[in-house]
């Protein structure tokens, strides 16, 4: 998939790296792991962002962040995704993971669960913007790969969203990218669109818009509506990852169907083992071949625990009803 870009010039580029492309799989915590990502990188996803990972976790002696931030050379380029509420311990955790060879860093400040924000990280952060500045600067003077931004539009009580844009940019970053919603808002209501576009007025570096992109359409609009360089496709990706090959769900065929989910079944048993592989695998299978629109007894049946020949059969014989 990559290799068609070779001829063409970049759409943008995070300080030195070239980007291909204009859409880009989201972070997003239990989705975004190896085998999805990898599979929507094939797809045509321009870059991948890793899951994110706690800053004392990757300091710690856990084994999770490893796993987390595991890549292969073909999903280049790749940005891993940390986050803290402590400008040391960020530095400190950012240093480790360079180490690990990826072609960026970014610092999540929107997440906006409770766990996450409620003690200063994540959206959280966009609360204390001198604190953005300090790990920004440290960041920047310290590491050797680009370092980017993620943020919403701040919280209900503080909008803050163009003062953090003006940060990162003042120190250093090298991107960022915007959802257009707040804090309290969560994944509900509309995104702010206008918002995004105030944004890439302001300032100079790249601008990834994030928040309602749910068709191949959404894509152009998102982009010509706020003058992004790129988008950042969460929950409609998880359903259609054939959105980064410019398919909208009902354009894809049985076959290709078929073969996306077999794949990614392969990758999951392949990285996490046959049962684990299994078990979180069927959450996306739910999602690809829209069982939404089966009976609860059926959907129970398909998540139920079974050896691995005899789910794909029943993929098969589920493929079979979709195809006809």
């Amino acid at each position: 998939m990559q290799a068609s870009f070779i001829n063409s010039s970049p759409t943008f580029s995070v300080r030195d790296i070239p980007i291909y492309g204009d859409a880009v799989l989201a972070p997003m915590d239990g989705y975004s792991d190896w085998p999805f990502r990898s599979l929507c990188r094939a797809l045509g996803s321009a870059m991948s962002y890793t899951e994110f990972v706690k800053v004392e976790k990757i300091l710690s002696r856990s084994k999770e962040p490893a796993k987390r931030l595991y890549f292969e050379e073909a999903e280049r380029p790749v940005t891993f995704q940390i986050y803290g509420d402590d400008p040391d311990l960020i530095l400190k955790a950012a240093l480790r993971v360079q180490a690990w060879n990826p072609d960026i860093i970014d610092v999540n400040m929107g997440c906006p669960a409770k766990s996450i924000a409620d003690r200063g990280a994540g959206v959280g952060m966009m609360l204390t913007p001198l604190k953005i500045a300090r790990t920004f600067r440290k960041l920047t003077a310290a590491l050797k790969v680009p370092v980017t931004g993620k943020f919403r539009l701040g919280w209900d009580k503080s909008k803050n969203y163009k003062l953090v844009a003006r940060i990162v940019e003042e120190n250093g970053g090298s991107l960022i990218a915007i959802h257009g919603r707040t804090k309290e808002q969560s994944y509900s209501g509309e995104a702010d669109w206008d918002a995004i576009a105030e944004v890439k007025s302001l300032v100079k570096i790249p601008v990834i818009g994030s928040g309602d992109v749910k068709t191949v359409a959404d894509i152009q609009r998102m982009k010509q509506y706020t003058g992004c360089e790129a988008v950042m496709i969460g929950r409609a990706a998880i359903a259609n990852p054939w959105i980064f090959a410019s398919l909208d769900r009902e354009q894809v065929t049985p076959e290709q169907l078929q073969k996306t989910v077999r794949e990614h079944l392969a990758k999951s048993i392949q990285f996490y083992g046959e049962e684990d592989g299994q078990r979180l695998f069927r959450k996306y299978a739910v999602q690809y071949l829209l069982l939404k629109t089966l009976d609860r007894e059926s959907r129970k049946e398909i998540l139920k625990q079974r050896p691995p020949g005899e789910f794909l059969e029943m993929l098969d014989q589920i493929y079979a009803m979709t195809a006809g």
